[in-house]
């Protein structure tokens, strides 16, 4: 109601007004979802993207649909032009392309079931070079941010003194941010390691393992560096990692717990969460704040239990679910353009061989779109076949006359020999390479062009689609019809373009190119020439006078002005007469 109020429209949804409410939902999603030093950065007057699960910037990534741009004017700088998508693939749909798949990665058991059904993987754990000496304890929950905050800088505090060094894992650069503060507040020493201090990763890494410093870092965290860590850390008992929420993707959680307990090393790791935690606020908070109330935690107590750390795992599964089912979602929709995507690009690889067979298939094309415009004529009215030759006309540049229509079952053949004398003709002064070279140029730009543009479409469709289910339909099921037929009209279109182009063709070409330049040459003299003359016109021819003029006569010029004020205008002035002068 507000929007509409707003921008003066009766109904945002009515579909004049597509546009507009697409741009209010990017809008929306840009100020309400979307959270500066948490999703995004701005450094340099640009937004950069976070990357969620490495917590490194995404430099040139940009958001699509315009949502880049929302930001963009969100954070009032320079808005950037929308991208245009010319070709997408899916993560799952370019792994598959390869013919063999493996990889390594000390956090896959929990992803073991999207692996086997997505790429058909088996996970197989391989035990630790030497036994993990590691202790994971169970998780702290407090019922306030602000209470879990107090006990994690006491617990910094307290190992600090000891001199046990510490890294204190964070989930946005934000809330790093908010911990360093405090930690000033309590003159402690430390390091920051986030998307935005990033430069210097590889020194705060080496440093992290030494005695009494204190780090704080996303989830980038250095991953795949051993910290090392020296003797006397060891005997202090290592590494210790404080995690100040849980992620919603265990992977991330046991990434930072790896961190600590590298070949053999001592140390610990522990989680410091609250019911104000978007994971717990969502997923588990109310069964957990359920156990709080009944054993009657007050302010500043925390409750440490393995049945409240398994009650947060399940919280993590459902969200893990939820988004493997929304990868899957996208990966079923992918897979209907993936089929059109081969289609198109093997296509297009065929055309770009230089055996190929371009004149033909350019024929083949005018022939088969000849064909489908006469199905959709009844030639034997006058005024279709007017209206025939007409689309003909536009299609091919042929004439057409009342001879033609005389037998309707020989039609196609004589357009198709009509065809080749045309594009013939037109290609005469061209040797057979040159022939299919432009040929094969004109041929792949509409390619392209029509291509771009079904992606576009596609996408378009996407994102209605799944209104479909509220008419009792499988939005799925849905998709691929539509798409297969928009793939029909990117087909049609790529003919149809590509014949026109070729046949309205005209070709030009300069008999000497020597005697070009020298006809430029010349022109370019005549116009200096008329140009002076123009210019000398202009200058006004100096007066000569036999007798003396009257300083106060009107000037011969005919200027109208006294001649003292104009061709008998004295020089400079001299002496005191210069000094009174304006």
């Amino acid at each position: 109601a507000k929007a509409e109020k707003s921008f003066s429209v009766d109904n945002l949804y009515d579909m004049k007004n597509a546009i507009l409410a697409h741009h209010i939902e990017q809008a929306l999603k840009a100020n309400a979802l979307f959270t500066i030093d948490k999703d995004y950065v701005v450094k340099d007057n640009e937004v950069i993207i976070v990357d969620e699960f490495t917590g490194r910037l995404s430099e040139g990534r940009r958001y699509s649909d315009g949502l880049h741009q929302a930001l963009e004017a969100k954070e009032g700088i320079l808005i950037k032009e929308e991208n245009q998508t010319l070709a997408d693939v899916t993560f799952q749909n370019y792994f598959r392309f390869y013919d063999k798949l493996a990889g390594m990665t000390g956090t896959a058991q929990t992803e073991a079931t999207e692996f086997f059904e997505i790429y058909n993987l088996d996970v197989v754990s391989i035990p630790t070079n030497v036994p993990v000496q590691r202790t994971d304890l169970n998780d702290l929950i407090y019922q306030t941010e602000e209470e879990k905050i107090d006990a994690i800088i006491k617990e910094i505090v307290k190992l600090n003194k000891k001199g046990q060094p510490v890294l204190v894992g964070t989930t946005s650069i934000e809330k790093s941010e908010t911990l360093s503060k405090v930690l000033k507040q309590k003159k402690i020493a430390h390091n920051v390691l986030n998307a935005k201090k990033h430069e210097k990763e590889a020194q705060v890494i080496v440093n992290a393992g030494k005695k009494g410093v204190v780090t704080i870092a996303t989830n980038m965290a250095g991953r795949g560096v051993d910290i090392q860590i020296n003797d006397e850390v060891k005997e202090l008992g290592g590494l210790a990692i404080l995690g100040t929420e849980r992620h919603e993707s265990r992977r991330i959680d046991n990434q930072l717990r790896g961190r600590s307990g590298r070949q053999g090393d001592p140390g610990f790791t522990r989680f410091y969460l609250s019911l104000e935690d978007s994971l717990l606020r969502i997923f588990g908070a109310e069964k957990i704040s359920n156990i709080m109330s009944k054993l009657g935690v007050s302010k500043g107590e925390y409750i440490e239990s393995k049945m409240v750390t398994r009650a947060v795992e399940n919280a993590q599964k459902k969200v893990e679910t939820m988004h493997f089912e929304s990868r899957k979602h996208v990966l079923e929709y992918d897979d209907v353009s993936n089929e059109q995507r081969k289609v198109v690009y093997s296509h297009r690889r065929e055309v770009l061989n230089p055996d190929f067979d371009i004149r033909q298939k350019i024929l083949n094309n005018a022939q088969e779109l000849v064909v489908d415009l006469l199905a959709s004529y009844q030639l034997e009215d006058t005024e279709e076949q007017t209206l025939f030759a007409n689309q003909i006309k536009e299609l091919l540049q042929i004439e057409l006359d009342a001879k033609a229509f005389e037998d309707l079952e020989k039609l196609p053949d004589q357009i198709r020999h009509l065809a080749e004398q045309k594009f013939d003709d037109k290609m005469k002064d061209l040797n057979p390479d040159q022939t299919a070279d432009l040929s094969r140029i004109v041929y792949l730009q509409s390619l392209d062009e029509s291509w771009r543009e079904h992606l576009y479409q596609m996408d378009l469709l996407k994102t209605g689609i799944g209104l479909r289910g509220y008419n009792q339909k499988d939005p799925l099921v849905e998709f691929k019809k539509e798409s297969y037929q928009l793939f029909n009209s990117l087909i049609r279109r790529i003919k149809s373009e590509s014949t026109k182009v070729l046949f309205s063709l005209v070709l030009r070409f300069e008999d000497n190119e020597q005697e070009r330049l020298e006809q430029m040459r010349q022109e370019m003299q005549e116009e200096n020439l008329n140009d002076l003359e123009y210019e000398s016109a202009q200058i006004t021819k100096p007066i000569k006078n036999e007798k003396k003029i009257p300083r106060n006569s009107p000037c011969p010029c005919g200027s109208g002005k006294k001649y003292k004020n104009c061709h008998g205008i004295s020089g400079p002035k001299k002496g005191l007469l210069a000094k009174n002068s304006s």
